[in-house]
């Protein structure tokens, strides 16, 4: 039994929406990567053809594919990492503003992160 690539069909709004996220000056490299396995996908490419366009593995545009299917364009948005977002209350820029503002420890020439830290 041979393998079928997961099928992508498009409505008219991701018609009108992944070409604009693959020519916008202002789009991240990861979206309008995305969004180019999809259209690929959509008009009827295989995995291993994209893969090779676009010189990537078999399996990203695999990812991609499925990810689109079952979710739409909210599927070509990052997964939620693990672990707890880092929070930073007022008072700490202050306190780092006000460090920076000082000059150095002995036997350093500027601030870097572990000094900060």
């Amino acid at each position: 039994m041979s393998y079928q690539p997961t099928p992508i069909r498009l409505n008219a709004e991701q018609k009108t929406v992944l070409p604009s996220l693959i020519h916008s000056s202002t789009t991240e490299h990861c979206p309008a990567f995305q969004a180019k396995i999809v259209m690929m996908a959509s008009e009827g490419m295989g995995t291993s053809t994209i893969a090779r366009d676009l010189e990537t593995r078999p399996a990203t545009v695999t990812k991609w594919r499925v990810r689109f299917a079952r979710l739409g364009l909210d599927g070509l948005r990052d997964a939620p990492r693990p672990g707890k977002c880092r929070r930073y209350l007022p008072d700490d820029e202050k306190r780092l503003l006000q460090m920076l503002d000082q000059l150095p420890p002995s036997g350093y020439a500027q601030w870097n992160r572990t000094l900060l830290a």
